[in-house]
């Protein structure tokens, strides 16, 4: 469903305008459109407001567009399921839909990464492209479809932190016994360089590194970092998190409610789902703004990942690419055109944006 057909059937707004606080405009919807009631189940506790706040943006958009005739409840993770069984729930029709972490199902199929990020793969930019104009929905929508589910980008949380280390980490045999709480496929990048990856739900991570069950953690980047209070228990904070130079999250709903829908229904989920995608990159690029130099006050030590790992860890991620493109056809069939955007796209923001992001970041650093 394109944004065109939203306006023409929907009478909505998606523009600039609405990419803010101003609500989506109600449409002069028939008298005898259904009164629908759907439940959304997040893999996110209501603590962390902005990835969590995806959801709600996304359902009041819906309830504005319709003068609430559809009804989206937004539930909180392990209120109905537990986080990571999200998709699950969608699968057997437990709820209507989620809001959820793509890459949190690579057990299903490592194919699930793509929705959300490779290690050394697109920045949210780049990603929010692929996705929404390179071919990227089609791409997904084929795959998820073998999992009755349709999906729609629901955010964005920009390049992510490296973690929250209790030691310093220089080399790459550092990294080996080191447990790890990550997720996707960065779990496997750092498996073939010696760490030990844990998958941990974001509530139940803060107890395991203060008991030591693991070593370090990642999540995504200061605001949230800063409310889950890791650097009490961990004091190096690394960056860049290189395997999620951005990380996208989806709406995904049961295809066959999603199908059943009117059409001016479903492009007003298209809509209301693109806007919770832009608000919620805003709200971090407002917010991570705060809580970097919060975390820098407490006594918070920045660090940047060595030459040496980034090094390591790109030629083990691509290594892992072309693995799994040779024993898993869902993964090549997707990797092989993302790979060639993946290249493309590069090349263009090598011309306009590198060079002048490197300029004005090297004047302001000099405090011209």
């Amino acid at each position: 469903m394109d944004r065109r057909s939203f306006i023409k059937k929907a009478g909505m707004v998606t523009t600039g305008a609405a990419v803010g606080t101003a609500p989506l405009a109600a449409p002069a919807l028939a008298e005898d459109m259904p009164t629908i009631k759907w439940r959304l189940t997040s893999s996110f506790p209501k603590t962390l407001d902005t990835i969590f706040g995806a959801a709600e943006v996304m359902a009041k958009a819906v309830s504005d567009a319709t003068g609430g005739k559809f009804q989206i409840q937004v539930f909180p993770a392990g209120e109905l399921v537990p986080g990571p069984q999200a998709l699950d729930a969608v699968q057997n029709d437990t709820v209507e839909c989620c809001h959820t972490a793509s890459y949190y199902y690579v057990g299903k199929d490592p194919t699930f990464a793509f929705g959300t990020a490779l290690p050394f793969g697109l920045n949210a930019r780049q990603q929010n492209a692929w996705i929404y104009e390179g071919g990227g929905q089609q791409l997904l929508d084929e795959f998820y479809g073998n999992y009755g589910v349709v999906s729609m980008l629901g955010g964005n949380t920009g390049t992510q932190m490296g973690g929250w280390f209790r030691k310093e980490i220089s080399t790459v045999a550092d990294l080996n016994g080191l447990k790890m709480r990550i997720g996707g496929m960065g779990g496997k990048i750092l498996a073939a360089l010696g760490a030990v990856p844990q998958q941990i739900p974001g509530g139940d991570i803060y107890p395991a590194l203060e008991k030591g069950t693991i070593d370090a953690t990642e999540w995504v980047g200061p605001y949230d970092d800063e409310k889950l209070g890791f650097y009490q228990v961990a004091k190096f904070y690394y960056y860049p998190g290189f395997w999620e130079g951005s990380a996208s999250l989806h709406f995904m709903f049961n295809k066959a409610k999603f199908d059943a829908l009117p059409e001016s229904y479903k492009a007003i989920l298209n809509a209301a789902a693109a806007l919770a995608n832009a608000v919620m990159q805003a709200k971090y690029d407002v917010k991570n703004n705060t809580a970097i130099r919060s975390l820098v006050a407490k006594g918070v030590q920045l660090r940047p990942f060595s030459r040496e790992i980034l090094d390591a860890a790109y030629d083990a991620s691509f290594k892992i690419y072309d693995d799994l493109s040779s024993t898993n056809a869902n993964f090549k069939k997707i990797y092989e055109p993302w790979k060639q955007f993946r290249t493309e796209t590069y090349q263009w923001f090598r011309v306009a944006e590198y060079n002048y992001d490197s300029y004005v970041y090297a004047q302001q650093a000099a405090g011209k």
